[in-house]
């Protein structure tokens, strides 16, 4: 039985929550307003105090980061390290304040494609593309840059809190020419709106390095234990499309990107193990690409196993039964 929060504390979560709504709201109007240069050197010495008071966030990307690297890079190359990478992420959250302002056709002649052919031959194969991405550079410069191809694409948001936060995000991301599917809550389950798109031989774009769910795919990445989303393998799988995985960085003056050529997915096997291997193999392609460009991963939130609290050792037998359910599927 679940017992309810006291009053006091629901108050204080909805301010909270409107706080926050009202802060982006901010964001996108008041950003929109000042020059590009003064925004930049506004987010840019924000970035440099976050370095300098090395709070929990930014511990934890140098954590990540140091995984990303290796152990011989000196500390002093680690700072540098982790105070670009606080810049990067500090220039994709004034970008995606100023965006909707932004003259979309010059910022996507700013845009460097690698990998433009892999992209157009896995569409020509007519079963769908899954483009999954990490947290990397400017995934909604990407799409733009994707939908001014000829190219509209599905995406799913995490449900955030509160509710009119949420539906400022999908605003701004459809405004950019995305369909958004939210990840709960939703009249139909997301996973049956993807498999359609794929089946009428669309793109659909995840963003697949971190697992919310903690019941992810386990995976080897940079040489450590983690778990990864089953979704683009898992589609991958079920739907014969082609799953393209895709690196992100900011340039000086515009943005890159490079989609690589499509996982082959294993086509035999028990269908547990084939969406294991093509999420590997997919965890693979991300080191290479985040090792290209370190300061534009922005995970400043833990990731791999040994950094996360235990998974509960007692599950409910509901529990125990739904996995039983899973296991069988998977088994066929």
């Amino acid at each position: 039985m679940r017992i309810p929060a006291a009053p006091g504390r629901d108050v204080a979560a909805a301010a909270r929550g409107r706080a926050v709504d009202l802060g982006y709201a901010a964001g996108w109007g008041l950003l929109k307003a000042v020059p590009s240069p003064l925004a930049t050197r506004w987010f840019q010495a924000g970035a440099d105090a976050a370095t300098v008071r090395n709070g929990p966030a930014a511990r934890q990307l140098r954590a990540n980061l140091r995984r990303v690297v290796g152990p011989e890079v000196s500390e002093l190359r680690m700072d540098q390290l982790v105070g670009d990478a606080l810049r990067s992420y500090s220039r994709y959250w004034l970008e995606t304040f100023r965006l909707p302002k932004m003259d979309h056709d010059d910022v996507v002649s700013r845009v460097h494609s690698e990998g433009t052919d892999n992209l157009i031959e896995a569409i020509g194969r007519g079963k769908g593309v899954i483009c999954a991405l990490p947290h990397m550079g400017n995934w909604d410069v990407a799409a733009l840059w994707l939908v001014a191809q000829g190219y509209p694409f599905t995406t799913v948001a995490e449900r955030l809190k509160p509710e009119s936060l949420f539906d400022r995000f999908v605003a701004y991301r459809e405004s950019l020419g995305m369909e958004v599917v939210a990840l709960t809550g939703g009249e139909r389950p997301p996973t049956d709106i993807l498999k359609e798109r794929l089946a009428a031989g669309r793109v659909i774009c995840l963003v697949s390095d971190r697992d919310l769910s903690r019941n992810g795919i386990d995976v080897t990445f940079f040489g450590e234990a983690t778990r990864m989303p089953a979704g683009p393998a898992l589609l991958a799988a079920t739907t014969g499309a082609a799953v393209c995985p895709v690196g992100l960085w900011f340039t000086k003056d515009g943005w890159g990107h490079r989609i690589n050529p499509p996982i082959e997915v294993p086509t035999e096997g028990r269908l547990r193990d084939r969406v294991a291997a093509t999420t590997q193999a997919l965890a693979h392609a991300f080191e290479r690409e985040i090792a290209a460009n370190p300061v534009d991963w922005h995970m400043l939130q833990r990731l791999w196993l040994a950094d996360l609290p235990p998974r509960p050792q007692a599950p409910s037998k509901a529990t125990e039964s739904m996995a039983t359910e899973s296991k069988a599927a998977a088994d066929q």
